[in-house]
């Protein structure tokens, strides 16, 4: 078994700078956090800083727990330095295959012989990214919720060749960052949530854009009818809809043409609608 003391995050964006938060506080490790662009970390860390904050603010953790926890997180721009002495390395970069295969590559050439590549991919197969290495029984998948620091669930899955051990493994970090786990036991698109969620949110989309009802007793009707904590077209908002978009369009190319997008998905995203990444989508998230 990997002993895992020094975790690398990959990406400190919507999801990588939760994840890189949740090892630091919760799990109590040491954590590189890498990205391309000095901006996306100063990025990354501020979001961390205004996390910790809050946590702190309702007593959740002490002003000496915060300060911590950011002691033992440790941005950089260089990916050597990252991975050279990680045991795990978190990959949270953008749902690309070809950019994350092109990193799964270099990561394979610098990361020590023993070390874990787990992705926090949506949709993507992790037997093609494990692919992309000479090490694919290293390789799983390790999907966190947004946000990371507040969603209790970590999807563990399972590639065609992912080891045993390399599955106890992240089963058991996840369980140290404070999460519950399912484990994913084939490698499909979508997994277990998003196989189910993605097609719901894609049917409210199409609610919408057909005028069958208005945008708010949408999400009233599924939040009351079925007990969400947040309507499907404000949670579209959340993840955005191009992301939305990709999975679905993965789903229906590889599962089945079931999943085929809506063409009023399709007409937010190039319309640049995406929520609140963009300050608009099915709500406008300009206005406080």
């Amino acid at each position: 078994m990997v002993e895992v003391r020094k975790i690398a995050v990959l990406g400190a964006g919507l999801m990588g700078h939760g994840i890189a938060q949740v090892a630091a506080q919760v799990g109590k490790y040491e954590v590189s956090v890498r990205d391309v662009e000095q901006r996306f970390l100063d990025g990354g860390m501020g979001m961390m800083r205004e996390s910790l904050q809050r946590f702190l603010s309702k007593g959740k953790i002490t002003e000496a727990e915060m300060n911590e926890t950011l002691a033992r997180i440790h941005p950089t721009l260089d990916l050597k330095e990252a991975v050279s002495n990680a045991d795990l390395i978190i990959e949270a970069v953008p749902e690309n295959v070809d950019l994350k295969k092109a990193i799964y590559r270099e990561v394979d050439g610098l990361a020590p012989a023993h070390a874990i590549i787990a992705s926090n991919t949506s949709s993507i197969s992790i037997t093609e990214l494990a692919s992309a290495t000479n090490r694919p029984e290293k390789v799983c998948g390790m999907h966190f919720f947004n946000p990371p620091q507040l969603m209790k669930l970590v999807e563990v899955i399972k590639g065609a060749k992912t080891s045993d051990e390399t599955l106890q493994t992240v089963l058991d970090v996840s369980h140290k960052m404070g999460k519950e786990t399912v484990l994913v036991k084939k490698d499909c698109p979508g997994f277990i949530v998003n196989r189910i969620l993605i097609p719901a949110l894609n049917e409210a989309a199409a609610l919408y854009w057909e005028g069958i009802a208005d945008r708010e007793d949408i999400d009233k009707a599924i939040k009351l009818g079925l007990n969400w904590p947040m309507g499907p077209l404000m949670l579209i908002d959340y993840i955005g809809a191009d992301t939305t978009l990709a999975i679905a369009e993965v789903l229906m190319r590889e599962v089945d043409p079931k999943f085929h997008p809506s063409p009023g998905l399709k007409q937010m995203v190039k319309a640049r609608l995406l929520g609140r990444k963009t300050g608009k989508g099915f709500y406008d998230w300009t206005q406080k």
